[in-house]
Protein backbone atom coordinates (compact mmCIF):
# COMPACT_ATOMS: atom_id res chain seq x y z
CA UNK A 1 0.00 0.00 0.00
CA UNK A 2 1.14 3.48 -0.93
CA UNK A 3 2.42 5.49 2.43
CA UNK A 4 1.28 9.20 3.31
CA UNK A 5 3.45 11.92 2.39
CA UNK A 6 3.29 15.27 2.97
CA UNK A 7 4.03 18.00 0.00
CA UNK A 8 3.58 21.80 0.80
CA UNK A 9 0.03 22.03 2.92
CA UNK A 10 -1.40 18.84 1.33
CA UNK A 11 -1.18 15.09 2.24
CA UNK A 12 -0.86 12.82 -0.46
CA UNK A 13 0.20 8.91 -1.75
CA UNK A 14 3.67 8.57 -1.97
CA UNK A 15 3.80 7.89 -5.55
CA UNK A 16 2.08 11.89 -6.34
CA UNK A 17 4.15 13.78 -3.81
CA UNK A 18 5.85 16.34 -6.23
CA UNK A 19 7.72 19.29 -6.38
CA UNK A 20 8.69 22.00 -9.30
CA UNK A 21 11.49 21.27 -11.47
CA UNK A 22 12.22 24.56 -10.83
CA UNK A 23 12.85 24.12 -6.82
CA UNK A 24 15.90 25.15 -5.50
CA UNK A 25 16.58 22.95 -3.21
CA UNK A 26 16.97 20.42 -6.35
CA UNK A 27 18.84 22.84 -8.50
CA UNK A 28 21.17 24.49 -6.13
CA UNK A 29 21.01 21.79 -2.63
CA UNK A 30 19.31 25.18 -0.74
CA UNK A 31 17.39 23.31 1.81
CA UNK A 32 17.35 21.66 5.12
CA UNK A 33 16.55 18.10 6.09
CA UNK A 34 15.94 16.52 9.08
CA UNK A 35 15.35 13.13 10.43
CA UNK A 36 12.87 12.04 13.46
CA UNK A 37 13.30 8.45 14.74
CA UNK A 38 10.15 7.18 15.84
CA UNK A 39 9.98 4.05 18.22
CA UNK A 40 6.46 2.93 19.59
CA UNK A 41 4.75 5.06 17.36
CA UNK A 42 6.43 8.25 19.07
CA UNK A 43 8.74 10.50 18.05
CA UNK A 44 12.11 10.60 19.75
CA UNK A 45 13.92 13.76 21.14
CA UNK A 46 11.69 15.51 18.51
CA UNK A 47 12.40 18.69 20.11
CA UNK A 48 16.15 18.59 19.72
CA UNK A 49 15.69 18.03 15.88
CA UNK A 50 13.11 20.96 15.48
CA UNK A 51 15.61 23.57 17.45
CA UNK A 52 18.43 22.24 14.84
CA UNK A 53 15.73 22.47 12.41
CA UNK A 54 15.23 26.05 13.55
CA UNK A 55 19.14 26.89 13.97
CA UNK A 56 19.77 25.29 10.25
CA UNK A 57 17.18 27.37 8.89
CA UNK A 58 18.24 30.77 10.70
CA UNK A 59 22.15 30.10 9.51
CA UNK A 60 21.21 30.26 5.57
CA UNK A 61 18.20 32.81 6.16
CA UNK A 62 15.46 30.46 5.16
CA UNK A 63 11.75 30.95 6.63
CA UNK A 64 10.12 28.50 7.64
CA UNK A 65 6.71 28.06 6.21
CA UNK A 66 5.28 26.73 9.21
CA UNK A 67 6.21 27.12 13.13
CA UNK A 68 7.69 24.60 14.60
CA UNK A 69 4.42 23.37 16.46
CA UNK A 70 2.87 22.60 13.35
CA UNK A 71 5.74 20.62 11.77
CA UNK A 72 5.62 18.31 14.76
CA UNK A 73 1.33 18.23 14.24
CA UNK A 74 2.55 17.31 10.64
CA UNK A 75 4.98 14.60 11.84
CA UNK A 76 2.24 12.96 14.20
CA UNK A 77 -0.45 13.02 11.77
CA UNK A 78 1.94 10.88 9.25
CA UNK A 79 3.07 9.28 11.63
CA UNK A 80 -0.40 8.04 12.30
CA UNK A 81 -1.79 7.91 9.01
CA UNK A 82 0.87 5.68 7.75
CA UNK A 83 0.31 3.44 11.01
CA UNK A 84 4.54 3.63 11.60
CA UNK A 85 5.27 1.73 14.95
CA UNK A 86 9.07 2.00 14.52
CA UNK A 87 11.43 4.35 11.66
CA UNK A 88 12.20 7.31 10.36
CA UNK A 89 9.94 10.16 9.65
CA UNK A 90 12.27 12.66 7.23
CA UNK A 91 11.83 16.79 6.62
CA UNK A 92 12.78 18.85 3.90
CA UNK A 93 12.37 22.65 3.79
CA UNK A 94 13.64 24.32 0.75
CA UNK A 95 13.74 27.88 -0.06
CA UNK A 96 11.29 27.07 -2.77
CA UNK A 97 10.74 27.68 -6.64
CA UNK A 98 11.41 30.90 -8.29
CA UNK A 99 10.15 31.36 -12.84
CA UNK A 100 13.80 30.51 -13.55
CA UNK A 101 16.99 29.57 -12.82
CA UNK A 102 19.14 32.26 -10.15
CA UNK A 103 22.05 31.52 -7.58
CA UNK A 104 20.64 35.09 -5.86
CA UNK A 105 17.50 34.12 -3.22
CA UNK A 106 14.48 34.79 -5.22
CA UNK A 107 12.24 37.44 -3.84
CA UNK A 108 7.86 36.68 -3.20
CA UNK A 109 8.72 32.86 -3.42
CA UNK A 110 7.27 30.68 -0.57
CA UNK A 111 9.06 27.92 0.87
CA UNK A 112 8.81 24.11 -0.55
CA UNK A 113 8.17 21.85 2.94
CA UNK A 114 7.52 17.93 2.35
CA UNK A 115 7.98 15.50 4.89
CA UNK A 116 7.80 10.76 4.76
CA UNK A 117 8.21 8.29 6.78
CA UNK A 118 9.82 5.07 6.28
CA UNK A 119 9.58 1.97 8.61
CA UNK A 120 12.77 0.78 9.97
CA UNK A 121 13.32 -1.99 13.34
CA UNK A 122 16.09 0.54 14.98
CA UNK A 123 15.89 -1.50 18.63
CA UNK A 124 16.61 -5.15 16.85
CA UNK A 125 18.74 -4.26 14.18
CA UNK A 126 20.82 -7.17 13.56
CA UNK A 127 23.75 -4.96 13.34
CA UNK A 128 23.00 -3.78 16.91
CA UNK A 129 24.67 -7.77 18.24
CA UNK A 130 27.40 -7.95 15.53
CA UNK A 131 28.75 -3.90 15.28
CA UNK A 132 29.72 -2.58 11.93
CA UNK A 133 33.19 -2.06 10.14
CA UNK A 134 33.90 1.73 8.80
CA UNK A 135 36.36 2.58 6.45
CA UNK A 136 38.26 6.18 6.19
CA UNK A 137 38.12 8.42 3.32
CA UNK A 138 38.95 11.80 3.51
CA UNK A 139 36.34 14.73 4.30
CA UNK A 140 36.24 16.52 1.03
CA UNK A 141 32.89 18.70 2.48
CA UNK A 142 32.48 22.13 2.84
CA UNK A 143 33.09 24.57 5.74
CA UNK A 144 29.61 24.62 7.60
CA UNK A 145 29.09 21.04 7.91
CA UNK A 146 26.93 22.34 11.42
CA UNK A 147 24.66 23.41 9.14
CA UNK A 148 22.04 20.13 8.00
CA UNK A 149 22.26 21.24 4.23
CA UNK A 150 21.12 18.43 1.79
CA UNK A 151 24.11 18.79 -0.03
CA UNK A 152 25.32 15.56 0.58
CA UNK A 153 27.32 14.73 -2.33
CA UNK A 154 30.93 13.97 -0.47
CA UNK A 155 28.65 12.00 1.88
CA UNK A 156 26.81 9.79 -0.72
CA UNK A 157 30.21 9.02 -2.20
CA UNK A 158 31.55 8.19 1.10
CA UNK A 159 28.69 5.93 2.24
CA UNK A 160 28.99 4.49 -1.15
CA UNK A 161 32.69 3.81 -0.87
CA UNK A 162 32.12 2.24 2.74
CA UNK A 163 29.12 -0.11 0.45
CA UNK A 164 31.70 -1.40 -1.77
CA UNK A 165 34.00 -2.32 1.09
CA UNK A 166 31.48 -4.17 2.85
CA UNK A 167 31.44 -1.89 5.70
CA UNK A 168 28.28 -0.09 7.49
CA UNK A 169 29.90 3.27 7.94
CA UNK A 170 32.62 6.07 6.33
CA UNK A 171 34.98 7.82 8.60
CA UNK A 172 36.02 11.18 7.43
CA UNK A 173 39.72 12.26 8.24
CA UNK A 174 40.70 16.04 8.27
CA UNK A 175 44.08 16.75 9.20
CA UNK A 176 44.75 13.32 10.66
CA UNK A 177 41.80 13.29 12.99
CA UNK A 178 37.92 11.88 12.42
CA UNK A 179 35.38 14.27 11.96
CA UNK A 180 32.44 12.02 11.63
CA UNK A 181 30.47 9.23 9.62
CA UNK A 182 28.99 9.87 6.89
CA UNK A 183 25.80 9.86 8.75
CA UNK A 184 26.75 10.01 12.54
CA UNK A 185 28.71 10.77 14.93
CA UNK A 186 31.87 9.11 16.06
CA UNK A 187 32.69 7.80 19.67
CA UNK A 188 35.89 6.07 21.07
CA UNK A 189 36.60 4.47 24.69
CA UNK A 190 39.77 4.69 25.80
CA UNK A 191 41.55 2.02 28.19
CA UNK A 192 41.22 4.37 30.97
CA UNK A 193 37.21 4.62 30.29
CA UNK A 194 36.97 7.99 29.26
CA UNK A 195 34.49 8.74 26.25
CA UNK A 196 35.59 10.38 23.75
CA UNK A 197 33.88 12.39 21.20
CA UNK A 198 34.45 15.43 18.27
CA UNK A 199 33.78 18.90 20.33
CA UNK A 200 30.77 20.88 18.40
CA UNK A 201 32.03 23.25 16.03
CA UNK A 202 31.93 24.30 12.07
CA UNK A 203 33.39 21.02 11.52
CA UNK A 204 30.68 18.50 12.65
CA UNK A 205 27.04 18.32 12.34
CA UNK A 206 25.91 18.89 15.87
CA UNK A 207 24.40 15.06 16.26
CA UNK A 208 21.34 15.56 18.54
CA UNK A 209 21.60 11.43 19.44
CA UNK A 210 25.28 12.34 20.11
CA UNK A 211 24.21 15.43 22.26
CA UNK A 212 21.55 12.93 23.95
CA UNK A 213 24.21 10.12 24.53
CA UNK A 214 26.72 12.58 25.92
CA UNK A 215 24.54 14.15 28.41
CA UNK A 216 23.31 10.30 29.70
CA UNK A 217 26.76 9.44 30.14
CA UNK A 218 28.07 12.16 32.15
CA UNK A 219 24.43 12.21 34.19
CA UNK A 220 26.27 8.39 35.25
CA UNK A 221 29.11 9.75 36.59
CA UNK A 222 30.86 8.34 33.00
CA UNK A 223 34.00 10.63 32.16
CA UNK A 224 33.50 12.49 28.58
CA UNK A 225 35.86 14.31 26.50
CA UNK A 226 34.77 16.35 23.44
CA UNK A 227 37.81 16.56 21.59
CA UNK A 228 38.85 15.23 18.42
CA UNK A 229 40.65 11.68 17.95
CA UNK A 230 43.06 9.69 15.05
CA UNK A 231 42.35 6.58 13.94
CA UNK A 232 45.49 4.97 15.91
CA UNK A 233 43.34 6.49 19.05
CA UNK A 234 40.67 4.00 18.04
CA UNK A 235 42.47 1.36 16.89
CA UNK A 236 43.66 1.25 20.47
CA UNK A 237 40.35 1.86 22.22
CA UNK A 238 38.44 -0.31 24.48
CA UNK A 239 35.46 0.20 22.26
CA UNK A 240 34.48 2.83 19.34
CA UNK A 241 30.82 3.34 18.37
CA UNK A 242 28.29 5.84 16.35
CA UNK A 243 25.31 7.22 17.12
CA UNK A 244 22.37 8.64 15.08
CA UNK A 245 18.73 8.95 14.69
CA UNK A 246 18.44 6.29 12.51
CA UNK A 247 20.62 3.64 14.27
CA UNK A 248 20.81 5.21 18.38
CA UNK A 249 23.88 3.49 19.64
CA UNK A 250 25.93 1.20 17.42
CA UNK A 251 29.17 -0.61 17.51
CA UNK A 252 32.37 -0.16 15.45
CA UNK A 253 34.20 -3.56 15.72
CA UNK A 254 36.55 -2.55 12.88
CA UNK A 255 37.94 -0.05 11.15
CA UNK A 256 39.73 -0.50 7.50
CA UNK A 257 39.28 -4.12 8.36
CA UNK A 258 41.36 -3.83 11.48
CA UNK A 259 39.77 -4.85 14.90
CA UNK A 260 39.23 -3.18 18.06
CA UNK A 261 39.57 -5.33 21.20
CA UNK A 262 38.38 -8.16 20.31
CA UNK A 263 35.86 -7.53 16.91
CA UNK A 264 33.04 -7.56 19.04
CA UNK A 265 30.21 -4.75 20.67
CA UNK A 266 32.05 -4.00 23.77
CA UNK A 267 30.32 -3.55 27.56
CA UNK A 268 30.02 -0.10 27.55
CA UNK A 269 28.59 0.21 24.37
CA UNK A 270 25.41 -1.93 24.84
CA UNK A 271 25.35 -0.34 28.04
CA UNK A 272 24.81 2.76 26.75
CA UNK A 273 22.57 1.54 23.72
CA UNK A 274 20.26 0.13 26.61
CA UNK A 275 19.83 3.48 28.26
CA UNK A 276 19.42 5.39 25.41
CA UNK A 277 16.60 3.20 24.17
CA UNK A 278 15.16 3.10 27.66
CA UNK A 279 15.59 7.37 27.13
CA UNK A 280 14.00 7.29 24.01
CA UNK A 281 10.35 5.72 25.40
CA UNK A 282 10.16 7.22 28.39
CA UNK A 283 10.30 10.26 26.66
CA UNK A 284 8.87 10.15 23.24
CA UNK A 285 6.22 12.12 22.18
Amino acid sequence: MDSIAYVNGSFVPLSEAKVSVLDRGFLFADGIYEVAAVLDGKLIDNASHLARLARSVGEISLALPESLARIEEIQKELVTRNNLVSGLVYLEVTRGADTGRDFAFPKGVKPTLILFTSAKDIVNAPSAKTGIGVITVPDIRWTRRDIKSVALLAQVLAKQAAAEAGAGEAWMIEDGKVTEGGSSSAFILTQDDVLVTRQNGSEILPGCTRKAVVALAEERQLRVEERAFTIEEALAAKEAFITSASSFVQAVVSIDGKKIANGKPGAMTDRLREIYVDFARKTAV
